[in-house]
């Protein structure tokens, strides 16, 4: 897949097949209008492309509420694309200068001079433009003006559980995370660098790697303890990730904590990618550090029951 970070890195293609939106999460609705941009693309050999926005045109519009958090960063959601078989990614910086754009200069400038688009694939209720302006019934008028066809997909196809990343975000939020896996299509994840904590699992028996995510506006799921995946490199490992600020011990700073099973490799300074299966517990005090290694014990065989039969292949 072909990336470009910016309209005017994009060279103009001669059957452009398009779809455009945040696509956060790239969740099975995002995928339905994907697979259909695919198939339009096969169909009249053309080429996918779809145009992305970053940051979140919310973040941007409104700054203030500064509550938004994201279910990928631009590389998660790049990656995510590239695995659904999309061919040229655009991301155009969504700016206040960029939020007056017009949606007639919007068909104009990016999806005809600077795409060349044949054929535009929109989700149901797809608005664009300064103030949303642009709408489905707009691009079908300016479609045989502009030498390109337009396709909704229907509301029934792509939103009959109301799917949406906000009904996924509240779900992380709640632990809900069979609700979130079953809305996302596959298990949510989240990436960062190991770095050094102060190594009170390691006394415990039970050694950590302490994950520095890697965006501020990444949403981190609800606090507890979880029976996650963990991708180190190419190779998967289960484990139990801690999500708190370790009121047994009285700490004041929320952490991400992993413990890796079957693992011992210094990995300080490594990326790690971890995919949330099952939430087991919320986080508690507990009375001193024996009874927390005692709960230790027993939420590592939770999770090693709860991963005896996942499927690591993503």
């Amino acid at each position: 897949m072909k990336i470009y970070h910016s309209p005017d890195d994009f060279t103009r293609l001669g059957n452009a097949v398009v779809t455009s939106g945040t696509f956060d999460g790239v969740h099975i609705g995002h995928q339905k209008i994907l697979h259909r941009l695919k198939e339009v693309a096969t169909q009249h050999a053309g080429e996918t492309v779809v145009i992305t926005f970053w940051p979140h045109p919310q973040m941007v519009l409104h700054p203030e509420k500064n509550t938004l958090k994201l279910l990928n960063t631009f590389e998660e959601k790049a990656e995510l694309l590239k695995a659904q078989g999309i061919q040229h990614l655009l991301r155009i910086a969504f700016t206040k200068e960029f939020s007056l754009l017009s949606s007639a200069d919007f068909i104009q400038k990016i999806l005809v001079q600077t795409i060349g688009t044949k054929k535009l694939v929109i989700g149901y209720d797809h608005r664009f433009g300064h103030n949303r302006e642009g709408s489905f019934d707009q691009l079908k008028l300016n479609a045989p003006t502009y030498g390109f066809e337009v396709e909704e997909i229907p509301r029934q196809d792509i939103d009959h559980i109301t799917i949406s990343s906000s009904k996924i975000r509240h779900a992380l939020e709640q632990a809900d995370i069979k609700t979130a896996t079953e809305l996302l299509g596959k298990p949510y994840s989240l990436t960062g660098q190991v770095v050094k904590g102060d190594q009170l699992g390691r006394t415990l028996g039970f050694p950590t790697a302490n994950i520095e995510v890697d965006s501020r506006y990444k949403l981190i799921p609800a606090d507890g303890i979880y029976a996650v995946i963990i991708w180190q490199e190419t190779k998967p490992y289960k484990g139990m990730l801690y999500i708190g600020n370790r009121p047994t011990v009285n700490g004041s700073k929320k952490v991400i904590e992993v413990n890796l099973f079957d693992f011992n490799r210094d990995i300080y300074g490594e990326s790690i990618t971890v995919y949330f299966h099952q939430w087991i517990r919320g986080d508690k005090k507990l009375n001193g550090l024996d009874e927390l290694k005692h709960q230790l014990h027993l939420d590592k065989m939770e999770s090693e029951r709860i991963l005896q039969n996942v499927n690591f292949v993503l």
